[in-house]
């Protein structure tokens, strides 16, 4: 067997079909490579003295835990330096961080989920990374963080690193989802699948059950019929997941289907949801599009929002097509 590499990869969406400037390859060959980084530290776990919390916490008033900052502070380090990058965002910071003035500025901006899952380093599950590139606006003026401001429908990388039994790499530059696992004894991501493809209909959905009693009259319309089984309008049996780490719900889905869903809810009424638009919802949205599924706020397509702030929150509803769809009508109607 052949193994294609993730730099070989690369290298012929850029030299063969021209689907990505030079640029951008070496950005996300360093942003695998940070990745790879991170993963090591999730591997060793206890014996590196990662976990457990870091005593702060971060602009959304979330704990962070030691591996948060480490994996923050992984991706910086790494790709602050290669000239690709003119700013970054990340969850975990309260503003942008610029390009430092001792190194060349390039023209795109990243936006990162450092460690995205934090309530399950500690119990051993499933984490990962999300990350998503974009195109800082031409001009002359110096970066600001109004240039991060833009519609998901923007992006021209996007992806995430999911750090389980194989740590896995998943990515798209608007041409098809990719799939590479590292092979931890070449250290390197090697392609293990290409065109991943969700099913539009589907017999599992994710939800965090234990918050029905807030939920919109909509969702438990939705979930009451999924719950009604073959007997209930649905004529059909659904499973539930819940994993508690939007990597995992997510990569769980780009492999065999699957609904996702984090609603709006009465415990925080003035947030429009709980995840995050720039750094959570954007990339997976852009994925599970690449992979023919649908991803919405409930409401509204969630590449087409336009953001108001680097931080902001929104519902999201995702995966397998005809089930988003159904979702997003019933909100719709009510």
């Amino acid at each position: 067997m052949n193994k294609i590499s993730l730099t070989r990869y690369l290298v012929e969406q850029q030299r063969d079909h021209g689907r990505i400037p030079a640029q951008l390859r070496l950005l996300l060959e360093v942003v695998a490579r940070a990745c790879k980084g991170i993963s090591q530290a999730v591997n060793k776990g206890a014996l590196g003295g990662v976990l457990g919390s870091a005593g702060s916490e971060n602009i959304q008033g979330e704990v962070q835990k030691k591996l948060d900052l480490i994996a923050n502070e992984v991706l910086i380090e790494a790709n602050e330096w290669g000239g690709h990058l003119a700013a970054m965002a990340s969850e975990e910071m309260d503003g942008i961080y610029v390009v430092p003035n001792r190194y060349p500025q390039g023209e795109y901006l990243l936006l990162f989920d450092p460690l995205d899952g934090s309530s399950n380093i500690d119990v051993n599950v499933s984490i990962g990374t999300i990350f998503s590139v974009l195109k800082k606006p031409e001009g002359p003026s110096a970066v600001t963080e109004q240039d991060f401001l833009q519609a998901g429908r923007h992006q021209v990388a996007a992806g995430y690193c999911i750090y389980g039994p194989q740590t896995t790499l998943v990515l798209t530059v608007g041409e098809g989802v990719s799939m590479f696992t590292l092979d931890r004894e070449q250290g390197s991501f090697v392609l293990t699948q290409e065109q991943v493809r969700i099913p539009a209909d589907t017999q599992e959905f994710a939800i965090n059950m234990s918050n029905m009693r807030h939920w919109d009259p909509a969702v438990r319309r939705y979930i009451d019929e999924c719950l009604q089984g073959k007997e209930g309008p649905r004529g059909k049996d659904f499973n539930m997941r819940w994993i508690a780490s939007m990597v995992a719900d997510v990569h769980r889905i780009l492999t065999r289907g699957g609904l996702f869903m984090y609603p709006w809810d009465r415990r925080e009424p003035e947030k429009a949801g709980k995840l995050r638009l720039m750094y959570e919802a954007n990339p997976m949205a852009w994925l599970v599009e690449q992979a023919a599924g649908a991803a919405t706020n409930a409401r509204e397509r969630i590449l087409d929002l336009q953001p108001r702030q680097l931080h902001e929150r929104v519902s999201v509803v995702l995966g397998s097509k005809n089930e988003v769809e159904r979702v997003t009508a019933y909100h719709r109607s009510s």
